[in-house]
């Protein structure tokens, strides 16, 4: 567990999945154990949001979840089920991310934003995945090119709607 006083950011994320169910199953799968007693919360964020608008919590924004290297224990990871680059995350010719958010699914993520500005007094920052983890790795098709490990939440996110309705300020990697 943390103090909700340690939390000063929110990480919007894309599942590059096709689907609630699908990003879950990954969400699920234990990778990083935490010291406490209630285990690992695996490779997940706290809150996803369907395309749909609804809104599920998995977990809870005391603990600590494993969505961003290097930023978990002061973040609030935030996934948007949408395809992304599926099923070819790594494919040098497949790094466009053409799939838009559905309006309902932005309402809903400004919404749950300024709900977690009022419950999280310190929440103040906000970045997208790809502005945090820039690191670069071999591409599938190709190991002599390079493609970015993260690219979420992509181009197609709306920043100046969702910073202009749920104002916080944006964080980008040091």
């Amino acid at each position: 567990m943390r103090p909700l006083s340690a939390v000063d950011l929110v990480v919007i994320h894309c599942t590059e999945l096709p689907d609630l169910a699908m990003a879950r199953d990954y969400g699920e799968r234990v990778l990083y154990p935490e010291p406490d007693a209630a285990g690992g919360t695996g490779n997940s964020g706290h809150f996803y949001i369907d395309r749909d608008g609804a809104v599920h919590r998995y977990v809870a924004p005391d603990r600590i979840a494993h969505h961003t290297r290097g930023y978990n224990p002061r973040s609030i990871g935030i996934e948007l089920v949408n395809a992304g680059r599926y099923p070819h995350w790594l494919d040098s010719r497949h790094q466009a991310m053409n799939e838009a958010y559905a309006p309902v699914q932005i309402d809903a993520l400004i919404d749950l934003l300024n709900g977690l500005r009022k419950d999280i007094p310190s929440l103040r920052l906000i970045a997208g995945h790809e502005e945090l983890d820039t690191t670069e790795v071999e591409a599938s098709d190709d190991p002599a090119r390079k493609v970015r490990r993260k690219r979420d939440p992509g181009p197609l996110f709306p920043w100046p709607q969702v910073l202009q309705a749920a104002p916080l300020l944006r964080l980008t990697a040091l």
